[in-house]
């Protein structure tokens, strides 16, 4: 398996990955939204003898009130079902950060899997004083700072690009 950065030939195969893994097409929309309108961004896929099997997207969020900070937001994440539970999630996480950091982001938020981020150095989002514009339980809305002490003495609301209000 490789991870590579999507390139506009895997666009179909990325849809189709993103509407099977998820229970409607919503988020295989939201990623062609977000290609279109979100800048910059990270998007990488896993590929497997030749067929996209994975696939992760990182977007600029903002915190309100406004700091000058570079945070980006994991969304969505997909695997193909049959392959999932096999690494790489994973894989794509760990790529993405470091995508994430060559890009200067200097902390990552999600909204996920509260069992599934931590592995990864997530912590609850309200730890750094920061909260999420969409109501969600405490623990699925999850920072990570890439640099450590980045959102200290910051506090505020993380808010999504607005293609992310037709999810």
């Amino acid at each position: 398996m490789i991870i590579r950065q999507e390139h506009p030939a895997d666009y179909d195969a990325v849809y189709a990955l993103n509407a099977e893994a998820f229970p409607s097409p919503a988020e295989a929309g939201l990623v062609d939204a977000l290609r279109k309108q979100a800048n910059p961004f990270i998007s990488l896929v896993a590929e497997r003898d030749s067929r996209v099997v994975g696939h992760i997207l990182f977007t600029p969020v903002e915190l309100i009130p406004p700091a000058e900070l570079n945070i980006m937001g994991l969304a969505p994440m997909a695997v193909l079902p049959e392959l999932q539970k096999s690494g790489i999630g994973s894989a794509l996480i760990r790529a993405g950060l470091t995508a994430c950091r060559e890009l200067s982001a200097g902390a990552i938020v999600v909204l996920g899997h509260a069992d599934y981020y931590p592995r990864f150095g997530f912590r609850p989002a309200s730890e750094f004083e920061l909260r999420c514009q969409y109501e969600v339980p405490d623990e699925n809305f999850m920072a990570l700072e890439l640099s450590s002490g980045y959102l200290a003495n910051v506090s505020g609301e993380i808010h999504y690009h607005p293609a992310f209000a037709a999810v």
